[in-house]
């Protein structure tokens, strides 16, 4: 590629950089280019070392093994994501590849990294009451809305182990559910332990939900929205480990 060594001068800085970041700079170049409805991958490379650079920026010849290996790699990191895609029939067999559509929305980097950090929140990681919905709200960039159902799932998961009306909802619904004597409360722990529990859902629902019900709250980054969702999917899975607790006593109890 012509302009990488314009735009990343320095090739060591060039080699330190991660698959996915190298990706980002090349498919930005690639965006600006004229004819960047269709380029072909092994031009590309071959740019680079051509005996048409004269008096442009270079790579030394001495890296070249290098350059290349980490140029390949980004080009498959690109081709993974299907941020580019292979042209119909013998073009793509011969190199030639397109921009796929997530790729043409990019405009700047700072969109690219936002693209990078969303696939930071894998499916298979967040607690199935969330894993379909919100994960899918995630990734087309609702990040709002992501966070609020997120937490609405979680008040939702606290007022029906807990037993109490529909009516019932917000911080107050989560301190009685919560508090050192309530349905979701731990016996076996200590009464300090059992108030920061309470102040933990509490906190999460005061500050995630109920903000998000009332009025458009700004989620400013990706990462921010992935800490939040990945608390909802933590507090899921304790709301489900004192439902396990309680059926057990229960049971104790009656037998």
């Amino acid at each position: 590629m012509i302009e990488l060594p314009t735009a990343i001068p320095d090739v060591d800085v060039l080699l330190a950089l991660e698959p996915e970041e190298l990706a980002g700079k090349m498919l930005l170049l690639w965006r600006a280019r004229p004819e960047s409805h269709m380029l072909n991958t092994g031009t590309l490379r071959g740019e680079l070392w051509g005996q048409a650079l004269s008096g442009r920026p270079q790579y030394p010849q001495n890296r070249r093994h290098e350059v290349d290996l980490a140029l390949a790699e980004a080009l498959a990191w690109l081709e993974a994501q299907a941020l580019i895609v292979p042209a119909e029939g013998i073009n793509g067999q011969n190199g030639w590849r397109h921009l796929g559509r997530r790729a043409r929305r990019f405009e700047n980097e700072a969109a690219f990294i936002d693209y990078r950090t969303a696939r930071l929140l894998p499916k298979e990681l967040l607690h199935p009451a969330i894993a379909t919905d919100v994960w899918l709200s995630f990734m087309r960039g609702a990040y709002p809305t992501a966070v609020f159902e997120a937490m609405r799932a979680v008040e939702i998961a606290v007022r029906d182990a807990a037993g109490f009306d529909q009516a019932e909802h917000g911080v107050p619904m989560i301190r009685r559910a919560f508090n050192p004597r309530g349905p979701l409360a731990d016996p076996a722990a200590d009464e300090g332990e059992r108030e920061a529990l309470a102040a933990l859902f509490a906190g999460a629902i005061g500050s995630y939900k109920n903000p998000h019900s009332h009025r458009n709250v700004p989620i400013d980054t990706p990462r921010e929205a992935i800490e939040i969702i990945l608390l909802a999917s933590h507090l899921l899975g304790i709301v489900d480990a004192r439902v396990c607790i309680s059926a057990a006593g229960h049971q104790v109890s009656g037998a």
